[in-house]
């Protein structure tokens, strides 16, 4: 019997495999999505706090891709993205954003807003991965997993505290 059938029958919560990998590929898209998006929400920040944890998380991001690259090897998978529907709706209104609020006092919250909201969804996509990972006994993807998911908390904080301590009150 060839090895990875005999992980696969040892694997508990099998059934839920494919879906793993399928939202593996979703999120890797998604963060390579990311990448684009971070460097134009970069760009049009005027609130020089907001574009450095713009920058930064661009950087994390770049850290997060490989980690998740490093989930694929470990489970013996081919790291492929695929598109992710979710993350391109999110991006292309970010891009309605800063159209639309381009020379606006409002820019940086709106900003603020659209990664926000981008942020819940990795929130939502790597916290439903570490479950997954957790209940097939994927303990070193489930650890990978949790860290990205710890960042992308932290990120969401810290977009918080930057509105609250100067953006919306310029806006």
């Amino acid at each position: 019997m060839a090895k990875s059938n005999q992980n696969q029958e040892q694997m508990p919560n099998e059934h839920l495999h494919e879906l793993f990998v399928d939202e593996l590929k979703d999120i890797l898209g998604a963060e390579k999505q990311l990448l684009k998006g971070l460097k134009k929400m970069s760009k049009a920040a005027e609130n020089e706090q907001l574009k450095q944890a713009f920058e930064e998380h661009h950087s994390q991001t770049e850290g997060q891709i490989e980690r998740l690259k490093e989930v694929f090897s470990v489970l013996g998978i081919r790291a492929r993205a695929k598109k992710c529907k979710a993350m391109e709706g999110l991006l292309e209104e970010a891009d309605e954003i800063i159209e639309n609020f381009e020379g606006d006092p409002a820019l940086d919250a709106a900003l603020i807003s659209a990664a926000q909201k981008v942020e819940h969804y990795e929130i939502a996509s790597y916290g439903c991965l570490v479950t997954f990972a957790k209940l097939m006994n994927h303990t070193e993807a489930e650890q990978m997993l949790q860290q990205t998911l710890d960042e992308e908390k932290q990120t969401d904080v810290l977009l918080t505290e930057i509105a609250v301590s100067s953006v919306n009150e310029s806006a």
